[in-house]
């Protein structure tokens, strides 16, 4: 029997709620921290989170908190389920209540716009003394709520927070698995909301098997290559945390990146597209962000080049298509034999 846990997840969200309810059905006491105390009163009435996931059942453990303080002040373990564009106001709301030594664990996808950091470093900057680890894999919210087998990463070089957040996390439909580069981590389930923007697109547009499967894998190596240069290990994305969530995130509907592609390839403008699906995806501004460091950095990503065409620049689909199959060849898997010795 795992000892019984104060457990704190910071936001209302969908994934904020699967991880609330699975640590609280494990018998953990979890606060659910949300802005809106409407819905905290709704979801204390009704047992459910009706805006993003009706008819899931929440445990009687999980409590729906608004006030920061309560919620953080005297937690175990804080799960931070933020989006990337409030990740830090949150989080600065919430140090003054967060001693050090605290664990500290993000599981937003994303990069904050003007800094370039994920949400690991935000939370390093912000919390100081914080234990810090990130949460990401092939998770879609909907689907573990089914009780669809699932697994996910958690990523830390501090083993006591890996093994409390297996044990805490751990059910029968669900399965944690660890790894000490948070980084690599973290960009995995990053910069694979690019690439399904990209799957979306190319499924609207009827692309054949042969041409998934193309992109796929240079979606990973263009992945792979961004995340080394900024000291990730490459073996992370042959994992879980990388060519994991980039498959289910680019062959799955549910995805928000996915249906954002799809819709601008049906012709929609990219205003369009957000406006159908109601909220922008992650993707649209990572795309924005990565273009620009890769830039900076002169990393070699013909796919974020072509899709930031189509998608800022309203560049026609077929002629960024014949552009990118006319770029030079290269090699397959550069961690085996690097570009420049292609010839």
């Amino acid at each position: 029997m795992v000892e019984a846990k104060r457990i704190t997840v910071l936001g209302g969200g969908s994934f904020g709620t699967i991880i609330a309810n699975i640590a609280a059905s494990n018998g953990h006491q979890v606060r659910q921290w949300m802005r809106d105390e409407t819905r905290a009163a709704e979801i204390r009435e009704c047992r459910e989170n009706k805006r993003y996931l009706p008819g899931y059942p929440l445990s009687e453990n999980l409590e729906p908190v608004c006030d920061l303080q309560t919620a953080v002040s005297d937690a175990d373990l804080i799960f931070v389920s933020i989006p990337s564009s409030a990740f830090r106001a949150v989080i600065r709301q919430a140090a003054p209540f967060i001693k050090p030594g605290q664990l500290v664990v993000s599981t937003t996808k994303g990069i904050e716009a003007d800094t370039f950091s994920l949400m690991s470093e935000i939370l390093t900057q912000e919390l100081e003394g914080a234990r810090i680890g990130v949460l990401s894999g092939p998770n879609l919210a909907k689907e573990i709520a089914r009780g669809q087998l699932t697994a996910t990463v958690i990523a830390s070089d501090d083993s006591l927070l890996r093994s409390t957040v297996q044990s805490v996390l751990h059910s029968a439909c669900f399965r944690i698995y660890a790894s000490d580069d948070s980084y690599g981590v973290e960009l995995g389930g990053t910069l694979k909301n690019i690439y399904a923007i990209a799957a979306g697109l190319s499924a609207a547009l009827g692309m054949g098997e042969n041409t998934k499967a193309m992109l796929m894998t240079r979606s990973l190596a263009e992945m792979s290559r961004f995340a080394v240069s900024m000291g990730a290990n490459p073996m992370t994305f042959i994992g879980l945390a990388g060519v994991g969530d980039l498959i289910v995130t680019c062959m799955s509907p549910l995805s928000r990146n996915y249906r954002v592609g799809y819709a601008l390839g049906e012709g929609k403008t990219l205003d369009e597209a957000v406006a159908a699906l109601g909220e922008v995806a992650e993707g649209v501004n990572t795309l924005k962000r990565v273009k620009a460091k890769a830039q900076e950095q002169e990393i070699y990503m013909p796919l974020v080049w072509g899709l930031y065409e189509v998608v800022f620049n309203a560049a026609p689909v077929a002629e960024v298509v014949k552009t990118l199959m006319l770029n030079e060849q290269s090699t397959d898997v550069e961690f085996v034999l690097p570009r420049d010795h292609a010839g």
